[in-house]
């Protein structure tokens, strides 16, 4: 009991950083169209935001679980924190001068931030406590990654947008003088949301540096594996890697045009899409890992995985072809059966490799990168023509992730045909 009781503090703390993950993927949703709006850019220049984000990501990856190796989870946790705090209080002088730049760098910081967060705290949960009850713990944990899923949309639609949309012609109408002092306006509501998340983090920060945190060896000393990109002659691994980078470009386009999606096709204010989104599409995320995960007792992972990816291909042709709520609703209906795309793909990509599947994982969070590409593609798409065909992008998305499941399967079949 005493050796459980010492894991409950530390267990509690660790589980709290993935709701900051979370927050920060899901309020990109919100930031797209309130800086589109506030410093006035193009749809294609708008999804940059999502490029800071996951280039932070593909960039800070391997330092990240190098760095907790060389130094251990507790100093890798406070850095990660470090990073994320230091990353929201650049959003002040951001929002003070409107420069886009800026909010970038922050953004570019946050995610640096969030990349040690991600890649230490799994692991280190799976360490805090019985080995046989790992999954139990990461699954739980998780669950506050879809927690923080449905909240960031709600809370940014609640104190960051303003709701007042004019239109271009009212725009072009207004002098300079107050044409600024509506922008800056707008940026000046970020202020507040990002001073009181970085505070929350420096408290985080000073509770984690006096909390007494079990460390465990991570390296295997009896088969060490050095990082190598021959891992990606494994067909198995290879083929992961790039259906996860499309499956991430997937779900960051799908969201993060929702609001932009939403006016075009049913008139529908930003303050209402982004409750919505959160309320609904965000919770239908979270419901949809839970179900999946019943689901997969009865279901091979893979062929729910194909099942779920042609769901998804005509849910969003049907948002394409159609217009009012009809449209939105089939958008919304989209993240529940993502909602079990990235473990699963991350599975499969892993499954049976042993020690060699670290170095496999690796390459599986570095190809989250897929986010910062796909998204520049459906604003280029959304300015030469509109944000609705845009979304042929994510479809695509989802067939190379049916052709990756259909693939696997084919795999697992001849795999037990041969007698392996």
């Amino acid at each position: 009991m005493k050796s459980q009781n010492k894991y409950l503090l530390p267990f509690i703390l660790v589980t709290s950083l993935f709701f900051l993950w979370a927050f920060l993927h899901n309020i990109n949703p919100i930031l797209i169209p309130h800086l589109k709006k506030a410093c006035q850019l193009t749809d294609t220049q708008s999804a940059f935001i999502d490029s800071a984000v996951y280039l932070g990501y593909f960039t800070l990856a391997l330092p990240a679980g190098w760095l907790m190796h060389k130094w251990g989870y507790k100093k890798g946790i406070i850095v990660g924190l470090l990073l994320y705090g230091v990353g929201s209080f650049i959003f002040l002088p951001a929002a003070a001068t409107r420069s886009y730049p800026v909010f970038l760098l922050g953004l570019f910081i946050i995610a640096a931030g969030a990349t040690f967060l991600e890649t230490i705290a799994n692991p280190y949960i799976t360490q805090l406590g019985k080995p046989e009850t790992a999954a139990q713990r990461l699954n739980f944990a998780q669950s506050f990654n879809g927690v923080g899923a449905f909240i960031a949309p709600i809370i940014g639609g609640q104190f960051i947008l303003s709701g007042i949309e004019h239109s271009q012609q009212t725009l072009d109408s207004m002098d300079a003088n107050t044409l600024n002092a509506y922008l800056q306006s707008e940026a000046d509501t970020i202020k507040i949301p990002y001073l009181v998340i970085g505070c929350l983090v420096l408290v985080l920060v000073a509770i984690f540096a006096v909390a007494k945190l079990p460390e465990t060896n991570t390296t295997d000393k009896e088969n060490p594996q050095s990082f190598s990109l021959i891992i990606l002659r494994n067909s198995q691994v290879l083929w992961a890697v790039i259906a996860q980078f499309f499956y991430v470009g997937a779900q960051v386009g799908v969201g993060s045009f929702f609001i932009r999606f939403s006016k075009y096709t049913a008139d529908m204010g930003e303050k209402d899409a982004a409750f919505y989104w959160g309320s609904i599409a965000m919770v239908g995320f979270m419901v949809g890992r839970f179900a999946g995960t019943f689901l997969m007792r009865y279901i091979k992972p893979v062929l729910l995985l194909a099942v779920y990816a042609i769901i998804c291909m005509v849910l969003l042709a049907l948002a394409m072809v159609t217009k009012g709520n009809t449209a939105v609703y089939a958008m919304m209906a989209v993240p529940f059966f993502m909602s079990i795309m990235f473990p699963t793909i991350f599975a499969l990509g892993i499954d049976g490799l042993g020690e060699a599947g670290k170095i496999a994982s690796s390459f599986l969070v570095m190809s989250i990168v897929g986010g910062a590409v796909f998204p520049l593609f459906m604003g280029q798409i959304s300015d030469a023509s509109n944000i609705q065909y845009a979304y042929i992008v994510p479809l695509l998305c989802f067939v190379v992730i049916l052709w990756f499941a259909i693939r696997q399967r084919k795999a697992s079949v001849a795999t037990v045909g041969s007698g392996h």
